[in-house]
């Protein structure tokens, strides 16, 4: 009997702490005992990073220009803990999709049955959630992750970027793509921040799997070229993505959002604008 692969998928907006989050979770996965890859979907494929010590690694477009074919194995490198490693890669600049890479990357490891060689546990697709389109909506409209997960803060940005992935997300749920798991918070320190995300898992009927803090100890790790995990696993900031991973492994039903129209999304943000201006004015009368 084959084994069943867990496949996940990690989503959000540029610059939002995706890839930091993903490499944490898979450096944690590892450590409970899963076989575990890293995917990194993002055309600037510094995704792994973190895991290798800041180094960069070949990724699957730019072997496949050089040599005309791709052996699964010549892209696959390992990091922390015997996490493997690949990058998707991007087109040459100003030429060609973005999201290519994912697709050839993905064909190529399902032709090669790489996964199954390799006898994994999970499969972690680190994808860019601004635009979900072309290659970037492939682990969603094709199924190839059983879970999304959006990494989410609560800047409008960053919501608006995960409200448009819950739109992928319905449009594909009819014809087997894959569905919801929750939205991961992150550089949630403040009371208000987390009643905004609060707010919005509530209106789209989603949940939050984590709320992930702001820390000086994944800027210090980062620096260092490492995940917290490796550099800080002692850490009160390790324990809150060992928290998650936890989460993420005893999680098994995803659902189907309800992403908020763009009136109505704005409508939302701008009830919110409101709400923390008086918050702001009580706390200055209350100087």
């Amino acid at each position: 009997m084959t084994k069943k692969i867990k496949q996940i998928a990690i989503y959000g907006k540029g610059g939002i702490g995706k890839s930091t989050t993903t490499s944490n979770l898979s450096a944690v996965l590892s450590k409970l005992g899963f076989n575990v890859m890293q995917f990194g979907c993002d055309p600037k494929s510094d995704s792994t990073n973190t895991l290798r010590n800041g180094k960069y690694i070949p990724t699957v477009l730019d072997t496949l220009r050089e040599k005309g074919s791709v052996k699964a194995a010549d892209v696959i490198f390992q990091g922390f803990n015997g996490v493997y490693c690949v990058e998707a890669g991007g087109p040459a600049p100003g030429v060609g999709c973005a999201g290519r890479g994912i697709i050839s990357a993905v064909e190529i490891f399902k032709q090669q049955r790489a996964f199954e060689e390799l006898d994994l546990d999970y499969v972690v697709y680190d994808v860019l959630g601004d635009v979900v389109c072309g290659g970037f909506a492939m682990p969603i409209r094709e199924g190839i992750a059983q879970h999304v997960f959006t990494v989410s803060s609560s800047d409008f940005m960053s919501i608006y970027a995960s409200n448009n992935l819950f739109k992928g997300i319905k449009k594909y749920s009819n014809s087997g793509g894959a569905l919801l798991g929750g939205v991961i918070a992150n550089s949630v320190n403040a009371a208000y921040a987390r009643d905004i995300i609060d707010d919005f898992v509530t209106r789209t009927q989603t949940q939050v799997m984590e709320y992930i803090p702001r820390s000086i100890t994944v800027t210090q790790s980062e620096l260092r070229g490492k995940t917290t995990i490796e550099a800080a696993p002692d850490s009160a900031q390790a324990k809150v993505y060992m928290n998650l991973a936890n989460k993420i492994v005893e999680h098994e039903v995803s659902t189907t959002p309800s992403p908020m129209e763009v009136a109505e999304l704005q409508a939302w943000a701008s009830s919110w604008s409101d709400q923390l201006l008086a918050l702001e004015t009580e706390m200055a009368v209350g100087v």
